[in-house]
């Protein structure tokens, strides 16, 4: 007996792929034309955005991305001088990541376009849509998490 077909249209991974992947090309346009950002390189501000200075792999735990990926970020980051890396006080091989003053301005010229971008995209659904797609998407990523 042959294997049951995958039909891509209906298979969830694959759907959560395809419109991750569009959400994130749509705005990262915007990020590479006005800023001059790409994707993991916003990802890295975003995350250290949110005040904590942060090792690579905790960047690259936050992020879900590869280790390259984080690394060729941070370093594009650096040069640019957008981000600072501090010594880190127990482990003497890491580093601590963080948004320099030229990284935060950066980084708060960029969040009111996120902003702007994400109403935009989420006007096509309601408030009790966008509840239920978090909720939704909390319970898979724990689930994947858990899954053995």
């Amino acid at each position: 007996m042959a294997a049951k077909k995958l039909n891509l249209d209906n298979f969830l991974p694959y759907r959560l792929s395809i419109a991750s992947n569009a959400l994130s090309e749509r705005i990262a346009a915007e990020y590479q034309n006005r800023f001059g950002l790409k994707i993991p390189e916003w990802r890295l501000m975003a995350v250290l955005g949110e005040g904590k200075p942060k090792t690579q792999r905790e960047l690259v735990e936050a992020t879900r991305m590869d280790k390259v990926t984080v690394n060729r970020a941070a370093k594009a980051l650096a040069e640019r001088q957008l981000i600072a890396r501090q010594a880190h006080a127990v482990d003497g091989r890491s580093h601590h990541l963080e948004l320099t003053e030229t990284g935060w301005s950066l980084y708060d010229a960029i969040v009111p376009a996120a902003l702007a971008s994400e109403a935009q995209l989420e006007s096509n659904i309601t408030p009790a849509e966008r509840a239920t797609m978090m909720a939704i998407l909390a319970k898979l990523t724990a689930a994947a998490e858990d899954y053995a």
